[in-house]
């Protein structure tokens, strides 16, 4: 049994080995097709092809559900495991599928940072792995930043507002607009919020736009315009891309380049 839950545990975290990368891409793509779920129900759809939609959340939710709970069964400290930060993402994507049937909203604002369970596989360059540099990664991290905050926020917006405001947000698109415009601080004022949460949103929003948007593109920005006196050298030891262009060594560990015959 012992034997079993070690399996279990490293299948679920591997990468590498061929049932490792089905079991997780199976789980990226399922936390995709969950996101896009999400989306469509927000736009009005025939009765028949909405239940379809619903019943194909419910068993993506169900197939979580599972996952979460050999993970738990499956992790050395349980404990240390049910508080860590992926198992917390992992428990606030199917948290509104066993509360549904209980009146809180704040429970189903829970679904929408579903998309967030990525980050584990962004983390390890799973999604991405055709990407051959540490800095095409970092940017590629930084892009999905900005983008699932953009959309957390337009999925809560929505499901603040439209019970409320339904001819101004009455699709998702509707509260993605709001979210880019608030977050960029444009301010065009043509849709704003009425409810109280909204508008505590919308502040959050402005601050986040403020602070945080600014710190990631010029972050991003200063990855893709390079120094003109470094080259791409990937160091073997710690995997740092770019030094300098005389570098015989590397400026952060202290391992020897290897220097192509075009440098």
């Amino acid at each position: 049994m012992l034997l079993t839950r070690e399996k279990t545990e490293f299948y679920l975290t591997d990468l590498e080995t061929f049932t490792g990368k089905a079991i997780n891409l199976t789980i990226a793509v399922l936390v995709l097709i969950s996101s896009v779920i999400f989306v469509a129900q927000t736009y009005n759809l025939p009765d028949n092809i909405r239940f379809e939609l619903d019943l194909v959340d419910n068993v993506i939710l169900i197939i979580f559900a599972a996952e979460y709970v050999l993970r738990v069964w499956s992790a050395e400290n349980k404990v240390k495991y049910i508080f860590s930060f992926y198992a917390i993402l992992d428990l606030m994507a199917i948290l509104p599928f066993f509360l549904g049937a209980i009146d809180i909203s704040f429970i189903r604002l829970l679904r929408w940072f579903r998309i967030l369970r990525l980050i584990r596989f962004i983390n390890q360059k799973f999604l991405f792995s055709s990407i051959s540099t540490e800095d095409s990664l970092i940017s590629v991290r930084i892009l999905f930043t900005l983008f699932a905050i953009i959309f957390i926020y337009s999925g809560l917006i929505y499901q603040v507002e439209h019970p409320v405001n339904p001819q101004v947000y009455s699709t998702f698109l509707d509260a993605f607009y709001f979210s880019v415009v608030t977050m960029t601080t444009v301010g065009f004022g043509d849709v704003t919020p009425i409810s109280e949460v909204g508008r505590l949103l919308t502040v959050l929003m402005i601050l986040t736009g403020v602070v945080l948007i600014p710190w990631q593109v010029g972050d991003l920005i200063k990855r893709l315009v390079k120094n003109a006196n470094q080259v791409e050298t990937v160091c073997s030891g710690c995997g740092l891309a770019f030094h300098d262009l005389d570098a015989a060594f590397c400026k952060r560990c202290g391992t020897k380049l290897r220097i192509s015959s075009g440098q």
